[in-house]
């Protein structure tokens, strides 16, 4: 009777400890799953923004400059298209979103040729919030994309990878491009930075910084008197 009983109490705490381990899996599916579509969200409304922006780039330019219309054209193309790309997914955007780049980069680089945009300051001041959301959607893709990784990494192992089957989880995309055409495109920062000049180097501690007022030399005294106390 002893041994049965003994039996029976191992049975049962190997299932609970089975059942405490499935469901602590199974929240965690839960949770980073959570996670990468939040992420993804905020990213998306990014996104927006710089599609309206970029609306707004266009019009300022068409106002205020004869500005090289096939260029102009290639990148309202882009931007419709990755406007279209919307709710496709990380990947079908990410395409989109490369390719739109490729686009404004060749549009920031044809600017140079027009002075009056590089003075113009609704332009500049465009561009510089076209390089603060391009920043904000580089780091969203950083933490989004880890969280895929870590996410997907567990579809392949065991056991992990039968409580994704049995919960009915699915892999999620990554948010990136394949063309290395698309890839190796210029970024925004330094097209910015070609219109505007790049940011003065940030001087070393102790050093002041470059054009900053700097105290003049203590007087030395006269050869051969000793100086004040």
């Amino acid at each position: 009777m002893t041994a049965v009983f003994i039996i029976l109490l191992v049975v049962v705490a190997i299932i609970v400890i089975t059942v405490v381990a499935f469901i602590s899996m199974y929240n965690k599916f839960a949770r980073q799953r959570n996670t990468i579509e939040e992420s993804w969200r905020q990213i998306d409304v990014e996104l927006q923004r710089r599609h309206d922006l970029i609306g707004n780039l266009v019009e300022v330019t068409k106002a205020s400059a004869q500005f090289e219309q096939q260029t102009l054209t290639q990148v309202v193309q882009a931007r419709t298209q990755a406007v279209a790309a919307h709710g496709a997914g990380p990947a079908a955007q990410g395409q989109a979103e490369q390719a739109l780049n490729g686009a404004l980069s060749n549009f920031f680089a044809v600017a140079e040729q027009y002075p009056n945009l590089k003075s113009n300051q609704n332009f500049l001041e465009l561009q510089q919030q076209m390089v603060e959301t391009e920043d904000r959607v580089a780091a969203g893709r950083r933490f989004y994309n880890g969280n895929v990784r870590a996410f997907n990494t567990r579809f392949d192992t065991f056991p992990s990878s039968m409580v994704a089957n049995f919960g009915k989880f699915q892999k999620k995309e990554y948010y990136e491009v394949d063309d290395p055409n698309v890839r190796a495109a210029p970024s925004l920062r330094g097209a910015f930075d070609s219109l505007t000049g790049p940011a003065a180097p940030t001087p070393p501690l102790g050093q002041p910084a470059l054009g900053a007022h700097q105290p003049p030399p203590a007087a030395q005294p006269p050869e051969g008197r000793p100086p004040e106390a």
